[in-house]
């Protein structure tokens, strides 16, 4: 917040709690009221926020993005000088969908009743034989929700001057789905956008390119399962999740996010890198109309990241881990290196 605040672009904040927290003191990790916020403003910078495992809560991550009709993640992958990697030369971005594939959360387990017509259903057509031992998750991809993504993809493209758009699929195993994701994007590629080179790999070789050759990758759009896999893996490629920023985007909201989860052991530490969550700030100030804003934004984090002084340990190399410098250093940081530029 105070890193926005310092580029002169007048920000009125909302402050809303979500998470953890608020199901102990309100019953919900994900309260109304923040929904209602997000829903009146159209623009949310949200921080990451934990969902208890194992006591049936569902995450409130994706209820938001379901609530707020959020359809397309974004997630950038680029490596900054400084930062420790093997692929300095990484520059690429993840576009997929937020809604459908087995994140649909259409599960049976093994001792619901409703698996028995399903494994009947499944052994009619001849292609498998499902025991009573068996939990069964059902993929569901539409083609109105690839043509959203598609779309967001080829617009992404155009907008930051990227040339290629690649479909990532697995349509030899799965015609039905993945075959259908890639026959939608193909249809938005080749009808709406004929100046944006289109190609498409499967998901298991480009994950290979990515770790041998990613500076051949320029803008990936996936389905949900593959993107949330690939958009860590580009975070890992870049020097780890604090360099990750993202977005969700619907037709009348959008959320910024860290790429990363919570993580409850930094509480009060003042150790947690904030960068990531900076250039989500980035990437909200574009959003708003603010361009040059965002731009001054980023360079004042690849300034900073670059020079390697006040950064955060997990942005040091492995025998320099032990740094002074917390999160509000790295901001105080940026902040600095925005009033000097």
């Amino acid at each position: 917040m105070r890193v926005l605040e310092a580029t002169g672009v007048a920000l009125e904040w909302d402050v809303q709690h979500a998470g953890a927290a608020t199901l102990e003191r309100e019953g919900t990790v994900l309260p109304p009221r923040v929904v209602d916020s997000i829903r009146e403003r159209g623009t949310a910078l949200k921080g990451p926020i934990s969902t208890p495992v194992g006591r049936g809560i569902r995450s409130a991550n994706l209820e938001l993005r379901e609530l707020l009709g959020l359809h397309t993640g974004i997630r950038p992958c680029k490596a900054h000088g400084g930062v420790p990697t093997r692929f300095p030369e990484t520059d690429f971005v993840v576009v997929r969908m937020l809604a459908g594939d087995l994140y649909a959360g259409i599960e049976y387990d093994r001792d619901d009743a409703a698996t028995e017509p399903l494994r009947s259903l499944i052994a009619e057509t001849g292609r498998a034989q499902l025991g009573d031992d068996v939990g069964i998750s059902i993929k569901s991809i539409s083609a109105s929700g690839v043509h959203q993504v598609a779309r967001t993809a080829f617009e992404y493209a155009l907008a930051t001057g990227r040339s290629q758009v690649t479909a990532v699929h697995k349509a030899t195993v799965m015609p039905s789905t993945d075959g259908l994701f890639l026959a939608s994007v193909r249809e938005v590629g080749r009808r709406e956008y004929p100046q944006v080179g289109l190609d498409d790999g499967l998901v298991d070789t480009v994950c290979h390119r990515l770790v041998t050759r990613p500076q051949e990758l320029d803008v990936l759009v996936l389905p949900m399962l593959y993107g949330d896999i690939i958009s860590d893996l580009g975070a890992g490629l870049i020097g780890g999740l604090g360099m990750a920023p993202g977005a969700n985007v619907g037709d009348d909201c959008a959320v910024f996010e860290a790429v990363h989860g919570s993580a409850p052991r930094h509480t009060g530490h003042n150790s947690a890198n904030p960068l990531a969550l900076v250039l989500s700030g980035a990437l909200l100030l574009h959003h708003v109309g603010e361009p040059e804003a965002g731009n001054r934004v980023e360079r004042a984090v690849a300034a900073v990241v670059e020079r390697g002084e006040r950064v955060t340990a997990d942005l040091k190399p492995g025998d320099e881990r032990s740094s002074r410098w917390g999160t509000s250093d790295v901001a105080d940081a940026v902040i600095a290196q925005l009033h000097a530029a």
